[in-house]
Protein backbone atom coordinates (compact mmCIF):
# COMPACT_ATOMS: atom_id res chain seq x y z
CA UNK A 1 0.00 0.00 0.00
CA UNK A 2 1.40 3.50 -0.79
CA UNK A 3 2.24 5.50 2.14
CA UNK A 4 -0.42 8.53 3.19
CA UNK A 5 0.25 12.17 1.58
CA UNK A 6 1.94 13.52 4.11
CA UNK A 7 0.50 17.12 5.17
CA UNK A 8 0.97 17.53 8.57
CA UNK A 9 4.23 18.86 9.33
CA UNK A 10 3.20 21.57 11.96
CA UNK A 11 2.83 17.97 13.99
CA UNK A 12 6.05 16.81 13.68
CA UNK A 13 8.34 16.70 10.11
CA UNK A 14 10.32 14.31 8.65
CA UNK A 15 14.06 13.77 9.40
CA UNK A 16 16.00 15.80 7.07
CA UNK A 17 18.30 12.99 5.15
CA UNK A 18 21.38 15.46 5.49
CA UNK A 19 20.75 15.66 9.37
CA UNK A 20 20.29 11.63 9.56
CA UNK A 21 23.96 11.74 7.83
CA UNK A 22 25.31 14.22 10.30
CA UNK A 23 24.74 12.09 13.12
CA UNK A 24 25.57 8.87 12.35
CA UNK A 25 29.03 9.25 13.51
CA UNK A 26 27.88 10.10 17.05
CA UNK A 27 25.54 7.19 16.77
CA UNK A 28 28.38 5.07 16.06
CA UNK A 29 32.00 5.70 16.76
CA UNK A 30 31.83 8.89 18.46
CA UNK A 31 30.81 8.35 22.09
CA UNK A 32 32.27 10.36 24.70
CA UNK A 33 31.41 12.48 27.42
CA UNK A 34 31.43 16.10 26.48
CA UNK A 35 32.49 16.62 30.34
CA UNK A 36 35.43 14.15 29.72
CA UNK A 37 39.26 15.62 29.32
CA UNK A 38 40.21 13.15 26.58
CA UNK A 39 40.04 13.04 23.36
CA UNK A 40 36.63 10.67 22.82
CA UNK A 41 35.20 13.84 25.14
CA UNK A 42 36.89 16.66 23.64
CA UNK A 43 35.94 15.78 20.35
CA UNK A 44 32.07 15.11 21.60
CA UNK A 45 32.30 19.12 23.68
CA UNK A 46 33.64 20.43 20.15
CA UNK A 47 30.71 19.12 17.91
CA UNK A 48 27.85 19.92 21.00
CA UNK A 49 29.48 23.80 20.85
CA UNK A 50 29.73 23.46 16.94
CA UNK A 51 26.24 22.61 16.58
CA UNK A 52 25.32 25.53 19.41
CA UNK A 53 27.08 28.09 16.78
CA UNK A 54 24.85 26.62 14.13
CA UNK A 55 21.09 26.96 16.26
CA UNK A 56 22.80 30.59 17.19
CA UNK A 57 22.77 31.54 13.34
CA UNK A 58 19.46 30.31 12.64
CA UNK A 59 18.67 33.33 15.57
CA UNK A 60 20.48 35.84 15.16
CA UNK A 61 22.47 35.66 18.83
CA UNK A 62 25.32 34.42 20.57
CA UNK A 63 26.29 30.63 21.02
CA UNK A 64 26.27 31.05 24.78
CA UNK A 65 23.18 32.76 25.05
CA UNK A 66 21.45 29.09 23.54
CA UNK A 67 20.65 26.51 26.09
CA UNK A 68 19.77 22.58 24.52
CA UNK A 69 16.07 21.58 25.99
CA UNK A 70 14.31 17.99 25.49
CA UNK A 71 12.17 20.32 22.94
CA UNK A 72 9.53 22.88 22.62
CA UNK A 73 7.35 21.79 25.79
CA UNK A 74 10.86 22.10 27.95
CA UNK A 75 12.01 25.27 26.51
CA UNK A 76 8.52 26.86 27.22
CA UNK A 77 8.75 25.67 30.77
CA UNK A 78 11.98 26.46 31.61
CA UNK A 79 11.56 30.16 30.25
CA UNK A 80 8.02 31.16 32.11
CA UNK A 81 8.74 29.38 35.31
CA UNK A 82 12.48 30.56 35.43
CA UNK A 83 11.48 34.24 34.54
CA UNK A 84 8.61 34.11 37.56
CA UNK A 85 10.59 32.64 39.92
CA UNK A 86 13.35 34.92 39.65
CA UNK A 87 11.72 37.70 39.87
CA UNK A 88 9.10 36.82 42.43
CA UNK A 89 10.58 39.47 44.44
CA UNK A 90 9.33 42.59 41.74
CA UNK A 91 5.94 40.88 41.26
CA UNK A 92 3.51 37.74 39.99
CA UNK A 93 1.94 38.65 37.28
CA UNK A 94 2.08 37.13 33.59
CA UNK A 95 0.45 38.19 30.31
CA UNK A 96 -0.49 35.57 27.57
CA UNK A 97 -2.75 35.23 24.75
CA UNK A 98 -5.83 33.00 24.49
CA UNK A 99 -4.16 30.81 21.44
CA UNK A 100 -1.00 29.43 23.16
CA UNK A 101 0.33 26.30 23.21
CA UNK A 102 -0.78 24.21 26.16
CA UNK A 103 2.88 24.12 26.78
CA UNK A 104 1.98 27.84 27.95
CA UNK A 105 -1.18 28.10 28.70
CA UNK A 106 -0.76 24.83 31.69
CA UNK A 107 3.08 26.63 32.56
CA UNK A 108 0.70 29.22 33.74
CA UNK A 109 -2.02 27.91 35.41
CA UNK A 110 0.41 25.93 37.36
CA UNK A 111 1.65 28.93 38.85
CA UNK A 112 -1.28 30.25 39.55
CA UNK A 113 -1.27 27.41 42.29
CA UNK A 114 1.63 29.80 43.96
CA UNK A 115 0.01 32.85 43.69
CA UNK A 116 0.82 33.68 39.90
CA UNK A 117 -1.87 35.64 38.17
CA UNK A 118 -2.01 35.04 34.58
CA UNK A 119 -3.69 37.64 32.00
CA UNK A 120 -5.20 35.69 28.81
CA UNK A 121 -5.49 37.90 26.50
CA UNK A 122 -8.07 37.60 23.34
CA UNK A 123 -7.57 37.51 19.87
CA UNK A 124 -9.30 38.77 16.97
CA UNK A 125 -11.26 37.17 13.94
CA UNK A 126 -7.41 36.20 12.26
CA UNK A 127 -6.20 35.13 15.16
CA UNK A 128 -3.90 38.47 16.01
CA UNK A 129 -3.69 40.31 19.25
CA UNK A 130 -3.99 43.54 19.40
CA UNK A 131 -0.67 45.40 21.01
CA UNK A 132 -2.56 48.30 22.28
CA UNK A 133 -4.44 45.62 24.57
CA UNK A 134 -1.41 44.03 25.68
CA UNK A 135 0.25 47.24 27.14
CA UNK A 136 -3.47 48.12 28.82
CA UNK A 137 -2.94 44.60 30.64
CA UNK A 138 0.88 45.59 32.07
CA UNK A 139 0.84 46.34 36.02
CA UNK A 140 3.75 46.76 38.08
CA UNK A 141 3.60 43.56 39.24
CA UNK A 142 4.01 41.86 35.98
CA UNK A 143 7.04 39.85 35.48
CA UNK A 144 7.08 38.13 32.16
CA UNK A 145 5.25 38.78 28.76
CA UNK A 146 4.77 35.37 26.41
CA UNK A 147 3.33 35.49 23.31
CA UNK A 148 3.98 33.01 20.44
CA UNK A 149 5.26 34.08 17.31
CA UNK A 150 2.98 32.16 15.26
CA UNK A 151 0.01 29.77 15.95
CA UNK A 152 0.46 25.68 15.21
CA UNK A 153 -3.37 25.84 14.29
CA UNK A 154 -4.02 28.55 12.07
CA UNK A 155 -0.50 29.91 11.18
CA UNK A 156 -1.20 33.00 12.03
CA UNK A 157 2.08 35.25 12.81
CA UNK A 158 1.74 37.39 16.10
CA UNK A 159 3.43 41.25 15.90
CA UNK A 160 6.59 39.94 18.22
CA UNK A 161 8.18 43.13 17.18
CA UNK A 162 5.42 45.87 18.42
CA UNK A 163 4.68 43.91 21.39
CA UNK A 164 8.61 43.69 22.52
CA UNK A 165 8.88 47.54 22.09
CA UNK A 166 6.20 47.45 24.86
CA UNK A 167 7.88 44.82 27.31
CA UNK A 168 11.08 47.47 26.80
CA UNK A 169 9.16 50.32 27.39
CA UNK A 170 7.83 48.81 31.03
CA UNK A 171 11.20 46.80 31.65
CA UNK A 172 9.01 43.17 31.11
CA UNK A 173 11.32 40.18 29.99
CA UNK A 174 9.33 39.09 26.88
CA UNK A 175 9.38 35.27 25.41
CA UNK A 176 8.10 33.79 22.32
CA UNK A 177 7.61 29.84 21.00
CA UNK A 178 8.87 29.60 17.87
CA UNK A 179 8.25 25.85 17.70
CA UNK A 180 6.44 26.59 14.38
CA UNK A 181 7.81 29.67 12.41
CA UNK A 182 12.40 28.32 13.11
CA UNK A 183 13.05 27.22 9.58
CA UNK A 184 9.81 28.89 7.69
CA UNK A 185 10.16 32.79 8.19
CA UNK A 186 12.92 34.71 9.92
CA UNK A 187 13.36 34.42 13.97
CA UNK A 188 16.12 36.76 13.93
CA UNK A 189 15.88 37.25 18.27
CA UNK A 190 16.73 41.42 17.78
CA UNK A 191 14.59 41.81 15.14
CA UNK A 192 11.56 39.91 17.03
CA UNK A 193 13.08 41.99 20.16
CA UNK A 194 12.61 38.95 22.50
CA UNK A 195 14.57 37.82 25.57
CA UNK A 196 13.18 34.02 25.45
CA UNK A 197 12.67 32.29 22.44
CA UNK A 198 11.56 28.46 22.24
CA UNK A 199 12.60 26.39 19.39
CA UNK A 200 11.96 22.43 18.68
CA UNK A 201 14.15 20.17 16.60
CA UNK A 202 11.15 17.85 15.39
CA UNK A 203 9.39 20.69 13.60
CA UNK A 204 12.13 21.73 11.17
CA UNK A 205 13.12 18.41 10.16
CA UNK A 206 15.79 17.57 13.30
CA UNK A 207 14.80 14.43 15.38
CA UNK A 208 12.06 14.00 18.27
CA UNK A 209 13.15 14.92 21.83
CA UNK A 210 15.61 17.74 21.02
CA UNK A 211 15.03 21.97 21.55
CA UNK A 212 16.84 25.03 22.83
CA UNK A 213 15.86 28.08 24.13
CA UNK A 214 17.69 31.37 23.82
CA UNK A 215 17.94 33.14 26.96
CA UNK A 216 19.37 36.63 26.30
CA UNK A 217 22.59 37.62 27.70
CA UNK A 218 21.58 39.19 31.64
CA UNK A 219 17.97 37.85 31.39
CA UNK A 220 17.10 36.53 34.97
CA UNK A 221 16.10 32.93 35.11
CA UNK A 222 16.21 30.14 37.58
CA UNK A 223 17.96 27.30 36.96
CA UNK A 224 15.54 24.16 35.09
CA UNK A 225 17.67 21.04 36.26
CA UNK A 226 20.29 20.66 39.39
CA UNK A 227 23.19 19.01 39.32
CA UNK A 228 26.95 19.42 37.55
CA UNK A 229 26.44 22.48 35.79
CA UNK A 230 26.28 21.72 32.35
CA UNK A 231 24.83 24.18 29.69
CA UNK A 232 25.45 26.71 31.91
CA UNK A 233 24.42 25.78 34.96
CA UNK A 234 20.58 25.82 33.79
CA UNK A 235 20.61 22.09 33.08
CA UNK A 236 22.64 20.00 33.99
CA UNK A 237 22.88 16.42 32.67
CA UNK A 238 25.17 15.07 30.34
CA UNK A 239 24.36 16.31 26.98
CA UNK A 240 22.66 14.70 24.46
CA UNK A 241 24.90 14.86 21.94
CA UNK A 242 23.73 12.73 19.01
CA UNK A 243 20.29 14.81 19.19
CA UNK A 244 22.21 17.81 19.37
CA UNK A 245 24.44 17.10 16.39
CA UNK A 246 21.00 16.78 14.61
CA UNK A 247 19.64 20.00 15.94
CA UNK A 248 22.67 21.77 14.35
CA UNK A 249 22.99 20.47 10.93
CA UNK A 250 18.71 21.40 10.65
CA UNK A 251 19.65 25.02 11.53
CA UNK A 252 22.01 24.82 9.51
CA UNK A 253 19.92 23.44 6.69
CA UNK A 254 17.31 25.81 7.92
CA UNK A 255 19.52 29.26 7.80
CA UNK A 256 21.19 28.30 4.42
CA UNK A 257 17.81 27.34 2.36
CA UNK A 258 15.09 29.57 4.31
CA UNK A 259 13.86 31.46 0.89
CA UNK A 260 13.88 28.34 -1.26
CA UNK A 261 12.42 26.24 1.49
CA UNK A 262 9.59 29.12 2.36
CA UNK A 263 8.70 29.19 -1.55
CA UNK A 264 8.42 25.06 -2.11
CA UNK A 265 6.08 25.28 1.18
CA UNK A 266 3.62 28.21 -0.64
CA UNK A 267 3.76 26.35 -4.08
CA UNK A 268 2.11 23.41 -2.64
CA UNK A 269 -0.18 24.90 0.00
CA UNK A 270 -1.62 27.27 -2.38
CA UNK A 271 -1.78 24.50 -5.32
CA UNK A 272 -3.94 22.64 -2.83
CA UNK A 273 -6.12 25.59 -1.07
CA UNK A 274 -6.95 26.82 -4.74
CA UNK A 275 -8.25 23.50 -6.18
CA UNK A 276 -10.29 22.97 -2.75
CA UNK A 277 -11.90 26.84 -3.49
CA UNK A 278 -12.38 25.69 -6.94
CA UNK A 279 -14.29 23.16 -6.02
CA UNK A 280 -16.55 24.13 -2.86
CA UNK A 281 -16.24 28.16 -3.45
CA UNK A 282 -18.30 29.71 -0.22
CA UNK A 283 -18.65 26.35 1.79
CA UNK A 284 -14.99 26.38 2.45
CA UNK A 285 -13.65 28.93 5.03
CA UNK A 286 -9.70 29.64 5.17
CA UNK A 287 -9.06 30.14 8.83
CA UNK A 288 -6.63 32.97 10.28
CA UNK A 289 -5.44 35.46 8.61
CA UNK A 290 -4.94 35.70 4.94
CA UNK A 291 -1.37 37.38 4.56
CA UNK A 292 -0.21 37.21 7.90
CA UNK A 293 0.95 33.98 8.65
CA UNK A 294 3.20 30.68 8.00
CA UNK A 295 4.54 29.40 4.48
CA UNK A 296 3.19 26.40 5.01
CA UNK A 297 -0.50 26.07 7.00
CA UNK A 298 -4.11 25.80 5.47
CA UNK A 299 -6.39 25.98 7.87
CA UNK A 300 -9.69 25.05 6.21
CA UNK A 301 -13.45 24.89 7.51
CA UNK A 302 -15.42 22.54 5.76
CA UNK A 303 -19.25 24.16 6.17
CA UNK A 304 -21.58 21.26 8.05
CA UNK A 305 -18.89 18.69 8.25
CA UNK A 306 -17.37 16.91 11.12
CA UNK A 307 -13.63 16.94 11.15
CA UNK A 308 -13.20 13.29 12.98
CA UNK A 309 -15.13 11.93 10.47
CA UNK A 310 -13.30 13.80 7.37
CA UNK A 311 -9.67 12.43 9.38
CA UNK A 312 -11.65 8.96 9.13
CA UNK A 313 -12.02 9.17 5.76
CA UNK A 314 -8.61 10.20 5.21
CA UNK A 315 -6.66 8.23 7.55
CA UNK A 316 -4.38 5.86 4.98
CA UNK A 317 -4.84 8.16 2.04
CA UNK A 318 -4.05 12.37 3.51
CA UNK A 319 -2.01 12.86 6.93
CA UNK A 320 -3.65 15.95 8.33
CA UNK A 321 -4.79 17.35 11.59
CA UNK A 322 -8.36 18.05 13.47
CA UNK A 323 -9.64 21.80 14.93
CA UNK A 324 -11.99 19.73 16.19
CA UNK A 325 -12.69 16.23 18.04
CA UNK A 326 -15.66 13.89 18.84
CA UNK A 327 -16.15 12.87 22.22
CA UNK A 328 -19.12 10.86 23.46
CA UNK A 329 -20.44 11.44 20.52
CA UNK A 330 -20.12 15.59 20.37
CA UNK A 331 -18.02 17.54 18.39
CA UNK A 332 -15.94 19.79 20.48
CA UNK A 333 -14.18 22.83 18.87
CA UNK A 334 -10.23 23.56 19.58
CA UNK A 335 -9.70 26.58 22.03
CA UNK A 336 -8.00 28.75 19.33
CA UNK A 337 -10.90 28.23 17.27
CA UNK A 338 -13.51 29.33 19.89
CA UNK A 339 -11.18 32.07 20.66
CA UNK A 340 -11.06 33.50 16.91
CA UNK A 341 -15.20 33.17 17.08
CA UNK A 342 -14.98 30.92 14.02
CA UNK A 343 -18.59 30.09 13.17
CA UNK A 344 -19.70 26.68 14.42
CA UNK A 345 -20.52 25.16 10.77
CA UNK A 346 -16.80 25.75 9.64
CA UNK A 347 -15.35 25.33 13.34
CA UNK A 348 -16.60 21.62 13.62
CA UNK A 349 -15.40 20.60 10.10
CA UNK A 350 -12.07 22.25 10.53
CA UNK A 351 -9.06 20.26 9.31
CA UNK A 352 -5.57 21.72 9.43
CA UNK A 353 -3.44 20.69 6.29
CA UNK A 354 0.44 21.62 6.46
CA UNK A 355 3.34 21.49 3.46
CA UNK A 356 7.41 21.03 3.74
CA UNK A 357 9.76 21.03 2.52
CA UNK A 358 9.54 17.96 0.72
CA UNK A 359 5.94 18.42 -0.24
CA UNK A 360 5.81 18.55 -3.92
CA UNK A 361 2.77 20.51 -6.26
CA UNK A 362 1.98 16.66 -7.18
CA UNK A 363 1.47 15.81 -3.89
CA UNK A 364 -0.87 19.11 -3.04
CA UNK A 365 -2.90 17.98 -6.52
CA UNK A 366 -2.99 14.27 -5.27
CA UNK A 367 -4.41 15.67 -2.07
CA UNK A 368 -6.96 17.73 -2.63
CA UNK A 369 -8.54 15.44 -5.42
CA UNK A 370 -8.61 12.45 -2.38
CA UNK A 371 -10.04 15.48 -0.01
CA UNK A 372 -12.87 15.88 -2.74
CA UNK A 373 -13.67 12.38 -2.99
CA UNK A 374 -14.20 12.34 1.02
CA UNK A 375 -16.55 15.25 1.09
CA UNK A 376 -18.24 13.56 -1.79
CA UNK A 377 -18.63 10.02 -0.20
CA UNK A 378 -19.96 11.32 3.08
CA UNK A 379 -22.13 13.46 1.95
Amino acid sequence: MDRPIYLDCNATTPLDPEVARAMVPFLEEEFGNPSSAYGYGIRAKRAVENARARVAALLGCKPGEIVFTSGGTESNNHAIKGVALANRDRGNHIITSSIEHPAVLEVCRYLENFGFATTCLPVDGAGLIDPGQVEAAVTEKTVLITVMHANNEVGTIEPVEEVSKIARKYGIPLHTDAAQSAGKIGTDVDTLGVDLLTLAGHKLYAPKGIGALYIREGTALEKFMHGAGQERGFRSGTENILEIIGLGKACEIALRDLEKNRETMIRSRDRFHSILSAALGDDLRLNGHTERRLPNTASLGFRHREAPVLLAGLFDRVAASAGAACHSGETTVSGVLRAMNVPPEFAKGTLRFSTGRFTTEEDAEGAARIVLEVLNDCS
